[in-house]
């Protein structure tokens, strides 16, 4: 569990560092809508296993919704996939409980 929560870590920086690059792109264009993400696997550097795709899950001109889906080694942890909004709320798709 030590080594799945360490990948979580990692996807869930990730996830707010593309949070903070959407906040950019809002600046500069008035809008979240047309967005693409700079990179779309975690970890983001290094030439080892992806353990999270990263994608925009949804975005209009005022909202987005980040995610990061689990894969490969990362793929049945429990908390499962792990979202940010434009608000800042992080939330998952499981029930567990301190995934974030």
């Amino acid at each position: 569990e030590q080594v799945r929560k360490t990948r979580r870590v990692n996807a869930q920086s990730d996830l707010l560092e593309l949070a903070s690059y959407m906040e950019r792109y809002y600046t500069e264009n008035f809008t979240y809508a047309g967005a693409s993400l700079p990179f779309d696997e975690s970890p983001k550097s290094g030439d080892g296993t992806k353990y999270y795709d990263l994608s925009i899950a949804a975005s209009n001109a005022t909202s987005y919704r980040l995610a990061a889906t689990p894969k490969n080694a990362q793929s049945d942890d429990r908390c499962k996939t792990l979202t940010v909004n434009h608000r800042g709320e992080q939330k998952t798709t499981s029930n567990a409980n301190n995934c974030w």
